[in-house]
């Protein structure tokens, strides 16, 4: 048997390791594939890549009132409740169609707030709003793009939950508490 001329000479590594690590028996921590403590930091897996969202409520003058940071994959309808919770109900909560679902309606409803949100296309039994009043829903948008303006906001450079919404908090009470 001759042997490869392609190989002589060589160390090469097995092709059935496929990490990066020169001792097979070494891999991630626990045996997973991603770092420890991703999920408790709020940074999450989107098209985009490594992201994290930030949910706020607002008063009706674009002022930020309460932050939650959860990971980009996350759904936003999943915490909106712990959101709302920790605020005082008010009379209406106007809000796009993720917030659409069954669940936060009747949320708000035993709150006395009442849904200012337009209807999913899956919805098979529409509920009534008022298109004129969600026309102001823009305020919280544009409270979004001035805090953003903040590069450390717009592409997170923190590697703790904690720092970065310490960092949200300081550049909101700069942009519209602090006048």
């Amino acid at each position: 048997m001759a042997e490869d001329p392609h190989r002589s000479g060589r160390m090469c590594r097995s092709t059935r390791d496929r990490d990066d690590r020169l001792l097979g028996s070494q891999s991630a921590s626990l045996g997973q594939r991603r770092k420890r403590g991703e999920r408790s930091q709020a940074l999450g897996r989107s098209r985009g890549g490594r992201t994290t969202k930030i949910h706020a409520l607002v008063d009706d003058q674009g002022r930020p009132h309460a932050f939650l940071l959860t990971g980009g994959q996350v759904a936003d309808i999943k915490g909106a409740a712990s959101l709302l919770s920790a605020m005082a109900p008010s009379a209406q909560l106007i809000a796009d169609k993720a917030y659409d679902a069954g669940h936060l309606r009747h949320f708000l409803n035993s709150r006395g707030t009442t849904a200012v949100t337009p209807n999913k296309v899956n919805r098979t039994t529409p509920y009534a709003f008022d298109p004129m009043l969600y026309r102001t829903r823009n305020v919280i948008e544009r409270m979004f793009c001035r805090i953003k303006d903040f590069r450390g906001i717009a592409t997170r450079y923190d590697k703790t939950a904690r720092s970065f919404l310490a960092g949200l908090c300081l550049v909101t009470a700069l942009a519209y508490w602090i006048n």
